[in-house]
């Protein structure tokens, strides 16, 4: 009769044991998810940046055709973009496109003429709303990151993140040093 209650107990605590590892395993799926969808709607607004860009210079090049270099890094960046593989590598290349968007935008401060143009006003426009979107997509995607993180470090999640095979930490989406500094504005 011992041996049957010893067991019995044994049997309870292994079930109870798979249901709690289940419920974790499923916390950890859904929030790695997120974490997942987040990252893609800051791709997306990316992608909608890199999309209206080629207009944005076509337009500020029929001003400022000695420019040149300005125009080049854009490019530059877009191919970054269209080349990066992982998280890493977009993030990089957004932020070399931030810098060269900023160098873009003294340009046309010396240029009044295209400020004034409907088609400058309407494409600056969507590009400012388009970096607004990508803040707010970030800041989701950092907020996703936070929560995930702070869930697989604690016990006993801790325990089971690379048992059912998740990553330890995820990425925080980080702006680079030279974004720290306001562009300079020469007239």
């Amino acid at each position: 009769m011992k041996m049957w209650t010893w067991l019995g107990i044994v049997v309870i605590l292994i079930v109870a044991l798979g249901f709690f590892s289940v419920g974790i395993y499923n916390n950890l799926v859904g929030m790695d998810q997120n974490v997942k969808q987040n990252w893609a709607q800051v791709e997306n607004q990316l992608q909608r940046r890199y999309d209206l860009i080629p207009n944005l210079v076509e337009t500020v090049k029929g001003y400022a055709t000695h420019e040149k270099t300005t125009f080049e890094d854009i490019a530059k960046a877009r191919t970054a973009w269209a080349g990066a593989q992982s998280t890493t590598a977009k993030v990089a290349a957004a932020n070399q496109m931030e810098g060269a968007l900023a160098r873009l935008m003294v340009v046309v401060e010396n240029y009044p003429q295209l400020q004034a143009a409907a088609n400058f006003r309407a494409l600056q426009d969507e590009l400012s709303g388009t970096e607004n979107r990508l803040a707010v997509a970030r800041m989701r995607y950092n907020e996703a990151v936070q929560s995930y993180n702070v869930s697989a470090r604690r016990i006993p999640t801790v325990l089971f993140v690379r048992m059912f095979g998740f990553d330890g930490e995820k990425a925080f989406f980080k702006a680079q040093e030279a974004a720290k500094e306001a562009p300079k504005v020469k007239f």
